[in-house]
């Protein structure tokens, strides 16, 4: 199973969230929000030393199908640039901004720039609504299966706080967090 990351927030939360899945031993997907790449530089290496993996999760993070064709595929185009620069690489997966799936449009834009697929999720934490650690605990246990993609933001300190008990809790039912490209064979 692979837990996502929404890659934007506080960089000394995520540092604190980066110890933790270090400590044991699992490897996340970070869907990066360029713009946040472009004020926390250094986050883009901390996670590739780690063994996780980086994603496109767009520039700016706006409503991506409510936008013109040409500035969702700047949103896209200019998040991978960003991902390039500091990495080598646009990132392996899209993951389309305030949207659980891509639309057929946006597929097509992330195809066109060298995305393998666009990553959507089966299991919300909600952390994102801050309804502390243990109800977070709670959903990603509740509902994470082998084969899912759970979503979870950094920059939340529920998030950050939950995550030791999601980890014993998926490890106690044999379920090991894996990058995406891991959980797909690629």
């Amino acid at each position: 199973m692979a837990l996502t990351f929404h890659g934007s927030g506080d960089p000394a939360l995520a540092q604190r969230l980066l110890r933790e899945v270090n400590a044991a031993g699992a490897h996340i997907t970070v869907m990066a929000v360029g713009r946040w790449l472009d004020e926390e530089p250094r986050m883009a290496r901390s996670f590739l030393d780690g063994g996780h993996e980086l994603g496109n999760h767009t520039q700016n993070h706006r409503d991506i199908d409510a936008m013109p064709a040409a500035a969702s595929y700047a949103e896209i185009a200019q998040c991978a640039e960003r991902l390039r620069k500091l990495t080598g690489t646009p990132g392996a997966w899209f993951r389309p901004s305030q949207a659980r799936h891509a639309s057929p449009r946006v597929r097509a834009q992330a195809a066109a720039l060298g995305y393998r697929g666009c990553l959507s999720w089966d299991v919300d934490s909600l952390d994102f609504t801050d309804p502390g650690a243990s109800a977070i605990t709670r959903r990603v246990l509740g509902e994470a299966r082998g084969g899912s993609v759970v979503s979870m933001h950094l920059g939340h300190a529920g998030t950050v706080e939950a995550l030791p008990s999601i980890l014993d809790g998926l490890r106690g039912r044999g379920l090991r967090p894996v990058t995406v490209s891991e959980l797909v064979g690629t």
